[in-house]
């Protein structure tokens, strides 16, 4: 049976609140942070002055459904989750909003920050958290592979192409997009409350 978006995001913010809910180990934990700093344009893709964030390791060995785990963890952290699905395969960014997205199976190879931009392979239990107007695009991906995406609560995605012609419009709407009140992974320590610190 389907269950629409508001419903999915309700429920899994009961099952947060829920004094024996099912996922109880999901709290924020210590994990591996790697910084992937953007920080120039290319072509029609703005990047951003915030590096990306590459989380890995946050999913625990022994737990028993990775795909809740991480949709519990980013909930409890004010990023309710938005869908279950890879990454597309063209160059795309988003200027209303920063993105998380977590690997729940599979592996991938994603490129960042344009066409020109590094490629990073993604494996179960590695969070990417994508600052607005950085491009992402997947270059392959093993079949199973299958990411859990979210956003600061209150905030959507457009969804913008690399296109040069508007780069100007969408590097300022980019960079208007504040930053957000915590960390998906980390929730109020460390993260983006670090790393993303105003200069």
């Amino acid at each position: 049976m389907s269950i629409d978006r508001r419903r999915f995001c309700c429920a899994f913010a009961l099952l947060a609140a829920a004094p024996f809910s099912p996922f109880t180990r999901a709290q924020s934990r210590e994990v591996v942070m790697e910084r992937i700093p953007l920080t120039k344009p290319t072509h029609g893709v703005p990047n951003s002055r915030y590096p990306v964030m590459l989380y890995h390791h946050v999913i625990p060995p022994d737990t028993a459904d990775n795909a809740a785990y991480l949709e519990h963890l980013f909930t409890a952290n004010g990023w309710p989750p938005q869908w279950r699905y890879p990454v597309y395969p063209f160059t795309h960014f988003h200027t209303t909003t920063h993105e998380v997205v977590g690997c729940f199976a599979g592996t991938a190879r994603l490129q960042l920050g344009g066409e020109q931009g590094p490629i990073h392979e993604v494996t179960p239990g590695d969070v990417l958290l994508i600052p607005a107007g950085v491009g992402h695009k997947q270059i392959s991906a093993s079949k199973e592979f299958m990411l859990v995406g979210a956003y600061p609560a209150g905030f959507s995605p457009d969804l913008c192409r690399d296109e040069p012609a508007l780069l100007a419009a969408r590097t300022n709407a980019a960079q208007a997009v504040p930053r957000p009140k915590s960390d998906p992974v980390t929730g109020h320590n460390e993260g983006v409350l670090k790393y993303w610190a105003a200069p």
